[in-house]
Parts: C-alpha cells; structure tokens; sequence
C-alpha cells in the first residue's frame, strides 16, 4: 500500500529543495545571541549545541508545569478506575509517569498529545534571548511554527523512540523551500543512556528530500532507511553519525533538513525534553493546513503583543483525530483517546500498518 509520496521509487534522485543561506549576521549582538561562528556551524553541519544558555530560573518552572500535566492525567485516569493510585508518593518529575504507564498503558501518550502549551513553555519559546538566537538564523519577521512538542521518553518504552527521519518528512511540501528551525530542549541533562538525540553530520548538504516510510513499529512515525541516507543524502553511516549530548541548560538547534533520531532511554528515569520551531512570519506554516502559525516578531511592530489566544483556540491533534473519526474501526472513550494519526502519513509509501496508520 503507498500514498502519493514525493520520493523517488522510479529510481530517480528524490525531489529537491532549497537550502536557505546564512542571513548577514549583527555587527552588534543582542543579548544571548551566538558568535557567528555558531550560526556558521548552524547552516554547515545543520545543527548546532548551545550549552548553558538557560538558568534554573528559567527552566524549573517548565518542569513544575510538566509535573501538572502528568498530575491531571493521573487525575483523569484515577476518577475513571483506570488506575489504582494517584501515585502522589513518586518523584513526579522522574518517576510517577512511569508508574502510571505501566498500570494504564498510554498514559504517557496522554501526555504528549497535550497541544495547550503551559504558559512556562510559552514564556521559553518567546524568550527574548532565545528569540535574538533565532533572528540570527531566521532574520527579524519570525513566526512560531505550529509544529511543537512535549516529550516525555519513558524507560524501554516504544512510542518515544524516535527513528531517523527528516523533519520536512512531517511537514508538507511548504516546508521544502523554507528553513524551520527547531530548539530541542531537555529538562535534564540528555545523554547516550536516557535517550538523547543522534545526528547525520552535514546530512542536508545535497539538499534533497529523501524517500521515508509508514510507520515504525507500533508508532506513528515516519522512517528514513539508512540505506536510503547512504544513497540519497550521500551520508556515510559509519563515519557521519554523531552522539549530540545536551547537558541541562542547554539545547540543540537544528534545521528541517538534517536527518536525525532519538535513542532509546535505558536508564531508569524519564528523560522530558520539548522541541519548539520557528520560521519566517512571510512564510506558510507547512502543516497541511491545520493549524497556522504564531507571530512572534516584525519588523513593522516592534511592539507586537503574541496572540496566543487565537492560536490556542485550534488544538492541532484534535484536528488531525477529526479528519479521520470517520473511517476509525474502534470508538475512542472520550478524554481516553491514545490514537495519534496524522495527514504526514499520505505522503509516504506504508510498509508496516498499526492502529495509529488511519487516513
């Protein structure tokens, strides 16, 4: 079964896209902007590792409002018999997740489908530094892309192993020509052991979009075969992939274009992380019409106020759940819903089907 995906099973080179140049960077820096030398490496390698940008001040209120999401999800389940305790003895940042999900698997996933960013996070993905960053990258009209995440790698957990692909793999044929920039965020310090993220160093030098497939395993997420890297990106397996630790702090910025995945967490703590993405105001939100993005800043107003009630009022995952409530074979108990399904899968070759390939 295949979709109408843009890749190559002609045996032609995979569709082609434009790589964004390096904007002219500031002779005077703002606060938290990087040397340039960083935003070189940003638009040579595709990424880059920015270490001790934030301060405890900063990040531990993302954390405690981390904790209230998993705290309501227990909530839910414990009013609704799914779970036999509140776990309210655990650790509720390392450990109480992970009680809950093994009782009531899926809770985790309740979680992550939470699409009303706490205002902790919005205050992180607005932050002025950080903004001054992405100016850097972007230039001064920058929109918040509609495209965010909060992840929560549980321990041995399949859902939250992410397999290499291409973010553009997500995103529709808008996002080719554009660059969406990506801060990936953890909440602890991220390493080979808990989960953190691996590399294809410079993998979106040839600027190609390369052939992904649907689903892998038991997930909703796309796959780039690393065969396919080797052939279509010109990327040496054994001698490009990097190990990107993040220390809590810190983050890693990375482009559209450059393959990447998450290791699995073999430690025995969550590892919690959000990525957040940004683009162009003049730009479309390349996310197949669901969901438009947020202004930030522009040049025209430099005191423009963020509306993020407009932007809250459209819950993207419900959206995607709608498009398909149709043809789902179960029905769904109401505030229970694990399913996540999304129009990103039309647009690549089904290899493997689950419940959540659904379109």
């Amino acid at each position: 079964m295949s979709g109408p995906y843009p890749g190559h099973s002609d045996g032609a080179f995979p569709e082609v896209f434009n790589l964004p140049a390096m904007p002219p960077q500031p002779k005077e820096k703002k606060p938290g902007q990087l040397p340039e030398e960083a935003i070189k490496q940003f638009f040579e390698d595709g990424y880059v590792v920015v270490k001790n940008f934030f301060s405890p001040g900063e990040l531990e209120p993302c954390k405690r409002a981390l904790e209230k999401l998993v705290d309501d999800v227990a909530q839910r389940l414990y009013k609704a018999g799914k779970i036999s305790s509140l776990y309210e003895d655990c650790d509720p940042f390392h450990e109480r997740l992970q009680k809950m999900d093994k009782e009531w698997p899926g809770a985790a996933i309740l979680v992550i489908k939470t699409q009303v960013l706490p205002q902790a996070l919005k205050n992180i993905w607005t932050n002025e530094r950080l903004l001054n960053v992405v100016e850097q990258i972007l230039g001064p009209n920058i929109a918040g892309n509609c495209v965010f995440n909060m992840r929560s790698k549980l321990p041995q957990h399949e859902p939250t192993v992410v397999p290499w692909h291409q973010d553009n793999a997500y995103f529709d044929h808008d996002g080719y020509n554009q660059l969406i920039a990506t801060a990936w965020i953890p909440f602890v310090d991220a390493n080979e052991k808990n989960g953190c993220l691996q590399f294809a160093h410079r993998g979106q030098k040839t600027g190609r979009m390369a052939d992904h497939t649907c689903c892998w395993q038991g997930t909703w997420y796309v796959m780039l075969d690393e065969e396919e890297m080797e052939k279509s990106l010109d990327i040496d397996m054994e001698k490009d992939v990097r190990l990107v630790e993040v220390p809590y702090g810190g983050m890693v910025l990375f482009s559209n274009a450059i393959p990447h995945q998450s290791l699995p967490n073999v430690s025995d703590e969550i590892r919690w992380s959000m990525d957040l993405r940004w683009q162009s105001s003049n730009k479309p939100s390349a996310f197949h019409g669901l969901k438009d993005s947020v202004l930030f800043r522009t040049e025209k107003d430099p005191n423009h106020v963020v509306d993020w009630k407009s932007f809250d009022s459209v819950n993207r995952t419900e959206v995607q759940l709608k498009a398909v409530e149709d043809i789902r074979d179960d029905t769904p108990e109401e505030g229970f819903d694990t399913l996540i399904s999304g129009p990103w899968m039309k647009l690549w070759e089904i290899t493997n089907t689950n419940r959540h390939v659904v379109f």
